[in-house]
């Protein structure tokens, strides 16, 4: 207990210094159009926190650090499981065939659990401009249990101290996860971004993701979250890292050190669009130097930084009988010289961060770019690593011409629309 109230007082030191922003105007990529080009991807969000009306259900409220989830899209939940479990679609993905995860301090014996339907986890299916009744929001929760969400998954027994007398312990559960673990449009604004995936590479996230809750499952671990040490952002950005997008971020680590260093979502978020956009792809020498992006290469033939890598944004609903949508979302920043709010800020002020056709632009001329340097591009020949740094250089160039090819030819397919 006692390092629990360590890491409090902590993290609100770390709190002094934190930002907060705007929200832009709703920012959405056409998904139809994008899904086509790019059947599988993943998308991870920083949603804000959630403010529950009171008087209805549970009572919910959360702090402005907010929450991160994560949809992969061409990936189902494995029904024949009863437990949260993962794994590729048969055939080719359509659009919203996917699943959202979720982490929460809720589970005792699971990590994440998965919720099928992209309109479903982020939208409770409710349509466009309807509003969030208290009749919608029962249906959402029956719908859930329909599916089963939570199927196989033990709650901490905290969770169960404030619920109502003849409350079943089952509904319980779907009533203190809806808005976070599924349906999380009902009650929280959310930034994405989402980043490209073959097929091969999104089944190595699949892997990673059925390997974490392994040990919950079977009874080996119990899952404890701590918002220093074991968060929503620890399990997303190392489910990352499986496919070589950024290193992984330790977990478990002591909380003096774990305090000032680990991952926020909203910070998140602004590391990913950056990772994914603006990593020298021109300047295959810097790229080596980076460990995360030279094992891509060498392993997959990627750069972390590719076309397709969008960032979207979308408020809570708005007509809304059972949440407050005046919500904050919060960057956990440096006191000083914090850079993290005005590069989201930029970001969402730059076409090639929000636009697919723009976005496709610009790495068009980032290839044409690289493709010309390739032939001023000196490979030392006296190196410890020379024949790794071969390898290297040969599967990098041979990602340029392949994804500079792939990006003109996506063009001229949006042109033709």
């Amino acid at each position: 207990m006692r390092w629990r109230v360590l890491e409090a007082v902590m993290l609100a030191a770390v709190l002094a210094g934190c930002a907060g922003m705007k929200p832009p105007d709703i920012v959405a990529s056409n998904e139809a159009q994008y899904v086509a080009l790019y059947p599988y991807y993943a998308e991870v969000c920083a949603v804000s926190q959630i403010q529950k009306k009171p008087g209805f259900g549970a009572d919910i409220r959360g702090g402005p650090g907010g929450h991160a989830v994560l949809y992969l899209n061409g990936v189902c939940r494995d029904r024949g499981a009863n437990y949260p479990t993962v794994k590729l679609c048969d055939g080719a993905p359509a659009e919203g065939q996917g699943v959202g995860l979720s982490v929460n301090a809720h589970y005792r014996n699971a990590n994440w659990v998965a919720v099928e339907g992209r309109d479903f986890f982020y939208g409770g299916d409710l349509g466009p401009t309807e509003r969030l009744t208290r009749l919608a929001y029962r249906r959402a929760q029956e719908a859930a249990q329909a599916q089963g969400v939570l199927d196989g998954v033990q709650f901490h027994d905290v969770v169960f101290d404030d619920m109502p007398p003849g409350t079943a312990r089952r509904d319980w559960m779907y009533e203190v996860s809806i808005g976070t673990d599924y349906a999380v449009g009902f009650a929280r604004d959310r930034y994405c971004a989402r980043v490209p995936l073959s097929r091969a590479r999104m089944g190595r996230v699949v892997g990673f993701l059925n390997d974490l809750n392994a040990p919950y499952r079977d009874g080996r671990k119990t899952y404890e979250w701590s918002v220093l040490a074991n968060n929503c952002s620890h399990t997303i950005h190392n489910a990352l890292s499986a496919v070589g997008i950024w290193e992984p971020w330790e977990t478990d680590r002591f909380v003096l050190i774990s305090a000032f260093d680990f991952p926020v979502p909203k910070n998140e978020l602004v590391n990913l669009l950056r990772r994914t956009n603006d990593l020298p792809l021109d300047d295959p020498a810097a790229l080596y130097g980076d460990p995360a992006a030279r094992a891509a290469v060498l392993a997959d033939g990627v750069v972390p930084t590719a076309p397709g890598a969008l960032a979207s944004f979308q408020p809570v609903i708005r007509d809304n009988d059972v949440y407050d949508t005046d919500l904050s979302l919060i960057f956990y920043d440096e006191p000083v010289f914090g850079g993290y709010e005005p590069r989201l800020r930029a970001m969402f002020a730059e076409p090639r961060y929000i636009d697919l056709a723009a976005n496709l632009r610009h790495f068009a001329e980032v290839y044409r770019r690289a493709h010309t340097r390739r032939y001023n591009t000196v490979e030392p020949t006296t190196t410890p690593n020379r024949h790794q740094l071969q390898a290297f250089y040969d599967s990098y160039f041979n990602s340029l011409e392949r994804d500079g090819a792939a990006t003109d030819a996506a063009l001229a397919g949006l042109r033709g629309r």
